[in-house]
């Protein structure tokens, strides 16, 4: 990894200055041409390439002179996630043994046995329902569900089928719950059975988490990205790695340049953790994870940075922020920049629901004001999940000014002078 080697001395040399760092370009470019590099190929979950990445970013952590987070041993937040995959399964309703092509299941254990009787609530997506929001809603419920579709979704019904025979990923077996989809017309079903039973395999997974010590211990501030892409793709033009340089190596060197611009700072007011994510393309199984193990009341914001590396709709040297509404992060943030040549404004995309698309939406559905700061115009970006995606592609100036504006605009936030107000979870 002759790349990663030459940049991770770089990043030691900036270290070695006696004067604190200021963020600056170089600095981010060679982050960003490591973590993009084709020696990670593409940063896929569960690869030998994903675990160099945060090798990298934990080396990163220590080099800047940031102290792990109380309870771990180091920099990494490993943690299990299971993965349950349908082996078997037969589902009869009045009598009809249902082919398999016309159900599938979601499972959070090795066997599932139902009968009429059993405690299960049965839900319905008619002919006149949205599939997308009423599949959302079922998404957010915690009970074990019998989902009977009508045949008019079928193309939909197929789509999440193929989604859902990948298997499903949950922390604690037998303690998430099950799903069933049925693709059937007509009434309700009077009397039904469902047996499955699935294979369970034992994978791990790796956060990568920081802190600045603040005076106030109970009162912290996150800054995040995700660290994980999509991996190999089909390939185009002879190429096939996803290297994944604005989604998202773009929002990790901000983390990064943050967590090494704040080290030089006095101590802080408020605490800062600095957290790279695993698996937000795959579930936001990392951010969900690092939220069981914090108290959300003691978070007083969320910074996480999603695909920095392209000017926005407004021009360079401004960026969009997810849910501005939910709270007054937004406007705290353009408060403390006002006068600088940035600024930041509300999320031009509301209809893509990208408040709840990054790990962000984890915290704010426990109150926090988790807000996603992005620049790249999502509705054109060519290189959105496309092996295009390289450090080529992005402004560099632009993306190092954005992390200037973040650094800036956060400033009253980590001394306490300004709070942001909750997020209200009810519907989310």
């Amino acid at each position: 990894m002759r790349l990663l080697a030459l940049s991770l001395l770089i990043i030691t040399g900036f270290s070695s200055c006696s004067q604190p760092y200021e963020i600056d370009r170089q600095y981010v470019e060679a982050v960003i041409t490591d973590l993009s590099s084709d020696d990670l190929k593409g940063r896929a979950v569960f690869t030998p390439e994903i675990d160099k990445a945060a090798d990298y970013i934990a080396n990163s952590f220590q080099v800047s002179g940031l102290q792990t987070l109380a309870g771990l041993a180091g920099y990494k937040q490993i943690f299990v996630l299971y993965s349950v995959k349908v082996k078997e399964a037969n589902v009869v309703m009045d009598g009809e043994v249902l082919s398999a092509d016309n159900f599938f299941l979601r499972m959070d254990d090795e066997f599932l046995n139902w009968t009429k009787d059993s405690d299960i609530i049965v839900a319905t997506i008619g002919k006149e329902d949205n599939f997308r929001e009423e599949m959302s809603r079922i998404s957010r419920n915690d009970d074990d569900l019998l989902v009977i579709i009508d045949p008019v979704h079928a193309d939909m019904f197929n789509r999440y089928k193929r989604f859902y025979s990948r298997g499903s990923n949950v922390f604690d077996l037998g303690k998430s719950r099950n799903l069933v989809f049925v693709n059937r017309a007509g009434d309700l079903p009077k009397d039904f059975t469902v047996e499955a039973s699935a294979t369970i395999e034992e994978r791990h997974l790796t956060n990568v988490v920081a802190t600045i010590p603040g005076k106030r211990t109970d009162e912290q501030v996150v800054f995040s990205a995700h660290y994980d892409h999509i991996g190999i793709r089909p390939t185009q033009d002879g190429d096939s790695i996803a290297n994944g340089a604005n989604d998202d190596a773009s929002g990790v060197a901000a983390v990064l340049a943050l967590g090494k611009y704040f080290a030089g700072q006095p101590q802080p007011e408020r605490t800062l953790v600095f957290v790279a994510f695993t698996a937000e393309e795959s579930g936001g199984y990392g951010s969900q994870y690092f939220s069981r193990q914090l108290d959300p009341d003691q978070i007083m914001a969320m910074f996480n940075i999603e695909m920095i590396g392209k000017p926005s709709k407004n021009g360079a040297n401004t960026a969009w922020i997810t849910g501005w509404d939910k709270s007054d992060f937004g406007e705290l943030l353009q408060n403390s920049v006002e006068g600088s040549i940035y600024s930041f404004y509300p999320d031009p995309y509301p209809t893509q629901n990208l408040f709840y698309r990054s790990d962000n939406a984890t915290l704010a559905r426990l109150g926090v004001p988790a807000h996603s700061i992005s620049t790249t115009q999502i509705d054109i970006d060519e290189d959105y999940h496309q092996v295009s995606d390289e450090v080529e592609t992005l402004d560099l100036d632009h993306l190092t000014n954005t992390v200037k504006a973040i650094a800036t605009g956060a400033t009253e936030i980590i001394s306490g002078e300004s709070t942001p107000t909750r997020v209200d979870p009810t519907g989310l």
